[in-house]
């Protein structure tokens, strides 16, 4: 069957009171940017919920991009009747035709009258509409409280929408309505995770990458940046900030407190990223830790390291086990993107017994035995080149042949939305889906994530 709208369910938002209507124009933002590849789709605001008009735009790879717009929690795929009776009763039987039930399926009606001057109330319609229904299809039975098809019916004055399919999407708060965050990007499982977490909570992020050229190579650069893409593509946009972080990270090495070594950079990190949140006017940062699973992510590490920074450090995936984090990185597709063989700064100077509760007093007192790190920290803040990625855009390491030219060398480098069929219905909406499920040796699982 042909279908001309889908519908569109709000989630927490709908209880949001005053400010529901601050949520719900965040979600229509967010709903029409997706929707600029479909240039012939309508988008029809009603109170609680959203309707899109295809007229004639392919129905799998919308209904495949409006799933993941964050604040929906589903999706219905509608078919459209003129508000007559033998109309609606045609295209009912119609629908449940196409669904195909089988012997002892349960079904109701629900019918809603929203044009009043219709000429029958919403109870009648349940039993006028549901009655042929039974005689087309007798291996049917009636069901009110649990039926397995609920065929809504809702009868408008420009048109009656008729839909039983109920898609499960995204949910969470529309994009950007909880403010803006900088998230920590590294080239693990994590960070992504965590990207994906603050992104559905409402909040409109940009990413902070760091990295050590030339001790790491231009394509662990490109793994970053694709990990953003992804992103990207279910944000519309993300700007990644590549910060160049070698010098800081060779003055600390040659500190001689190896075991503070990682601690120490950590701190210069976020001092770098507290810079660049105070330029982009954001008002907290992300990282990707999780309670115990490296030496920087213990609750001491963690507490020495967060002292350096004024602002919100939120931390998504603090209480996950990593199989829950590798679990949700497979559905959003940056999992087997964050297990290529890439090494970036996070593997270089790594020793041999990292702290796990450092001391403070000793941690400061090293750092101001390094007078210019300082001067190094705002160096490395003038000297960040930004990224801008906007949905569509490829996944060049996901690619068969990478070519070793490719990398980022200007400082502000735009992909554009190019290609409407990377997404499905049933997949994250990213150019270049990799087989998630596919089979992970251990060391693939060791693989830490700085952030």
């Amino acid at each position: 069957m042909d279908y001309n709208m889908i519908l569109l369910r709000f989630g927490e938002i709908s209880i949001k009171g005053r400010n529901r209507g601050r949520f719900e124009k965040a979600a229509y933002r967010h709903v029409k940017a997706v929707l600029a590849p479909f240039p012939n789709t309508r988008i029809i605001k009603e109170f609680g919920r959203l309707y899109v008009e295809l007229n004639g735009e392919p129905f799998e790879q919308v209904i495949g991009v409006l799933r993941h717009v964050f604040g929906i929690v589903s999706v219905s795929p509608v078919k459209k009747a003129p508000s007559e009776f033998e109309a609606i009763v045609k295209t009912a039987i119609e629908m449940m035709k196409e669904y195909a039930p089988e012997q002892g399926t349960t079904f109701k009606v629900s019918a809603r009258r929203a044009w009043k001057k219709f000429p029958h109330t919403s109870q009648e319609m349940n039993h006028l509409v549901g009655a042929p229904i039974l005689r087309e299809f007798p291996q049917l039975s009636v069901d009110v409280r649990n039926p397995q098809v609920n065929l809504r019916v809702e009868v408008r004055e420009e048109g009656t929408y008729i839909f039983h399919k109920v898609v499960p999407a995204t949910g969470g708060f529309p994009l950007a309505s909880n403010g803006k965050a900088m998230l920590l990007l590294s080239g693990g499982i994590d960070s992504p995770v965590a990207g994906y977490q603050a992104l559905r909570r409402g909040l409109d992020i940009e990413a902070i990458h760091f990295h050590s050229m030339p001790f790491t190579s231009e394509r662990a650069k490109q793994k970053v940046v694709d990990l953003a893409q992804v992103l990207a593509n279910y944000a519309g946009k993300i700007r990644v900030h590549m910060v160049p972080f070698t010098d800081i990270q060779t003055r600390l090495h040659q500190a001689g407190q190896e075991h503070l070594l990682i601690t120490m950079m950590r701190r210069a990190m976020l001092r770098i990223a507290t810079g660049l949140a105070d330029k982009q006017k954001a008002h907290a940062l992300v990282t990707g830790d999780s309670l115990g699973q490296v030496a920087s992510q213990t609750l001491g590490s963690m507490n020495a390291i967060g002292r350096v920074t004024n602002i919100p450090l939120l931390r998504p995936l603090v209480m996950m086990d990593k199989e829950e984090i590798i679990r949700i990185a497979q559905h959003i597709g940056t999992f087997e993107l964050s297990i290529l063989p890439y090494e970036d700064c996070c593997t270089l100077f790594v020793p041999k017994s990292p702290a796990t509760n450092p001391n403070i007093n000793i941690l400061e007192r090293t750092e101001r035995s390094i007078p210019e790190l300082d001067e190094m920290i705002q160096a490395a803040i003038d000297g960040t080149e930004v990224v801008t990625l906007r949905a569509g855009g490829d996944i060049q390491l996901m690619s068969r042949e990478v070519s070793t030219s490719e990398g980022i060398h200007s400082a502000e480098h735009s992909i554009n939305a190019s290609d409407r069929d990377a997404h499905g219905a049933d997949s994250a909406p990213v150019a270049a889906q990799s087989a998630a499920s596919s089979a992970q040796s251990p060391s693939k699982l060791d693989h830490g994530d700085w952030f």
